[in-house]
């Protein structure tokens, strides 16, 4: 950390201390104002309405899903300040001061702070807002009234991070509008009126607490702008004490700015992990929409930036709409306004994307790509967007998007016949490890690449697994190991001091992209291993023939003495791998692809290996499935240069 940092996490810590003593928390205020603008004038009703009273009652029952634990029994209203993985309590002191990454203290923190965002609230109001059954209001008056008891201000697991406290708020402030706001029933009689101020007490103690406690220097990555989110929407639902206006004013100025600069001109979001691409551009959407009902839109300069993430979503989207699963993933999301489990959260902004965005171009785009307007897409753009979505033309053009190179973000995509049913399609990372200092969410994944033929994932990015699983595990799959790239004396290319935390980092020396008609071309090179006693410079050309349907990848390490070297490429679990003399065929479905490779190198293929670790994929949160992985190895004596070939030698359609 820098010195302007340490200084101001210093100061951080003796304002917690403050607090602790009682000095600077927040003190009661009565509301003085009525309540704000939501997100739309008119909120949607054509719905489904089984789809929300099914899901609405398996909560009534108890019944949560909180990541790999699915309809896990918690109780109605569960244990709040519990890790329902590891049945885990955690106390009830000061909150700042709670070490929340102590797994010992409070298991794992991710699994106790999910059902305490408050997702099943929003789910209950929107069964309550379609139904117009009772059992549904009074379940969300009863899950918010028994979390204010359990998690009183500022004490527990629950009053430690602005993150957490802002996701809450954001779902506090969807079940407030679909409950019917003041009017809502379970604020009926003596009971009701006591709950909504109990409740209205709460969203200050929440504001005033985020305010005051923003993540900021090397920590200024997507949970500073989902802190600011919170405060944002926050403040516009219930503008009600004086404090509201300039929290108001911080939180749009600030997320504003921070939207723009965490995500790059081209669209790619510097922390380089594909899913947080689609919560920050979530968390866009949602704070844009909240700002036009309250009359205080964004810039022209921030919507074009977010049409430009949703750009690079739908680029990297194969035809049968997979997208690789660069950097880390935790699978939760702002709110769940669509339950459905199938529900796809980059189709769902892409058709967002389809009814906000002016350019034509891209409005088509968008729509080929989303399919059909989904159940969330409509919960935020009114009823009418169905209509308008239905109108958007989608001609053949569409489906052939332009856009191959996002230099700024350092993700190129390579191929030939592209949404249609023979595809085939490499999206290549020449990108950053990562945003700031921390690179948080980044992989050691330099020049690695995917490969989807025909919309089946072929060559895939192994996923993340788990943040707070055995470390061994964190560390094999944010790991050079885990990414189709080299891998020089069995050694990461950047350097990890900690879960969410690199020391060193890997940077991109040059690219290079060319397409022609018939052949496409990408080079870059890296210096994460500069760091050896004799240092390496790994540089890898990938070219691929749109004719033959061939792609050549060409490493090259220049180094002057010997090393080990390692290529690893990993398979998707679906594909039947077989190892042959010479050659590798991966099959799946009506697709198959031969790898070929130079001299000198060993085969081997591993599966489900745990000593080392090799041979896993992870597509969930906390679930992690064996997957065939090959094994290239040799020694080298100096500069060394080999090929392999990958080959669509059967693919029909």
């Amino acid at each position: 950390m820098s010195a302007a940092e340490i200084s101001s996490r210093t100061a951080q810590m003796l304002r917690s201390r403050l607090e602790q003593c009682g000095i600077g928390i927040a003190r009661a205020a009565v509301p003085s104002r009525a309540a704000g603008a939501g997100w739309l004038p008119v909120l949607p009703t054509a719905f489904d309405v089984s789809t929300y009273t099914t899901h609405a009652d398996h909560i009534l029952d108890g019944r949560f899903r909180v990541f790999a634990l699915d309809a896990a029994p918690l109780g109605f209203p569960p244990e709040w300040n519990r890790d329902p993985k590891t049945g885990t309590r955690a106390p009830m002191s000061f909150g700042k001061l709670l070490d929340y990454r102590d797994e010992r203290l409070v298991g794992d923190i991710k699994y106790l702070w999910e059902p305490n965002r408050h997702a099943e609230v929003v789910t209950l109001a929107q069964a309550w807002h379609l139904s117009r059954d009772p059992r549904y209001a009074h379940g969300c008056g009863a899950l918010i009234d028994s979390w204010l008891m359990a998690c009183p201000y500022p004490r527990g697991a629950n009053w430690t991070s602005s993150l957490e406290l802002a996701l809450r708020l954001v779902n506090w402030s969807f079940a407030w509008h679909l409950l019917g706001g003041d009017a809502a029933i379970v604020f009926e009689g003596e009971a009701g009126q006591a709950l909504r101020l109990r409740w209205l007490a709460s969203v200050h103690q929440h504001c005033h607490f985020i305010a005051g406690y923003l993540s900021r220097n090397s920590s200024a990555n997507n949970h500073l702008l989902g802190e600011l989110l919170g405060l944002f929407v926050a403040a516009s639902t219930w503008p009600m004490w004086r404090e509201s206006r300039r929290w108001h004013e911080q939180a749009r100025n600030e997320f504003q700015r921070e939207a723009l600069v965490q995500n790059a001109a081209d669209g790619v979001n510097r922390e380089q992990a594909i899913w947080y691409q689609q919560e920050v551009a979530d968390m866009m959407l949602i704070a844009g929409l909240y700002a036009r009902n309250d009359r205080c839109d964004f810039g022209a300069e921030y919507w074009n930036r977010w049409a430009a993430m949703l750009e690079f979503i739908a680029s990297i989207m194969d035809v049968a709409g997979n997208v690789p699963r660069f950097g880390d993933a935790d699978d939760a999301v702002i709110a769940r306004l669509d339950p459905a489990r199938d529900f796809h959260a980059f189709r769902s902004l892409l058709a967002s994307g389809a009814i906000l965005t002016k350019d034509p171009t891209l409005r088509a785009h968008f729509k080929a790509r989303a399919l059909v307007l989904d159940d969330k897409s409509r919960w935020l753009l009114g009823d009418a967007s169905a209509t308008e979505f239905s109108a958007i033309s989608t001609p053949v053009r569409a489906l052939t998007f332009p856009r191959r190179a996002f230099p700024q973000g350092g993700y190129f995509i390579l191929g030939s016949d592209l949404e249609s049913t023979r595809e085939v399609r490499i999206v290549a990372d020449a990108g950053p490890l990562g945003y700031l200092a921390i690179a948080a969410h980044g992989h050691a994944d330099a020049l690695a690449f995917t490969l989807s033929v025909h919309g089946n994932e072929i060559l895939i990015d192994s996923g993340t697994y788990s943040y707070h699983a055995d470390e061994r595990w964190r560390r094999y799959f944010r790991g050079t190991r885990a990414h189709n790239t080299i891998t020089v004396d069995g050694q990461d290319q950047s350097v990890a001091g900690g879960r969410f935390l690199w020391t060193k980092h890997a940077a991109i020396k040059s690219r290079t992209f060319e397409a022609s008609a018939d052949l496409e071309r990408l080079s870059a090179e890296h210096d994460g291993y500069h760091r050896l006693t004799d240092p390496v410079t790994h540089s890898r050309e990938l070219s691929y023939s749109t004719v033959t349907r061939v792609l050549r990848v060409r490493d090259r390490l220049a180094c002057r003495s010997r090393h080990q070297v390692e290529i690893n490429w990993h398979f998707s679990a679906a594909c039947t791998v077989v190892l042959l003399e010479d050659r590798l065929r991966a099959t799946r479905e009506d697709v198959t692809v031969e790898l070929h490779w130079g001299d000198g190198l060993t085969a081997r293929l591993a599966r489900g290996e745990e000593s080392p670790i090799r041979g896993w994929i992870s597509q969930r949160l906390d679930v992690k499935e064996p997957c065939s992985n090959l094994v290239l190895q040799r020694a080298i004596d100096g500069t060394w240069e080999s090929t392999c070939e990958l080959r669509v030698v059967s693919a029909h359609g």
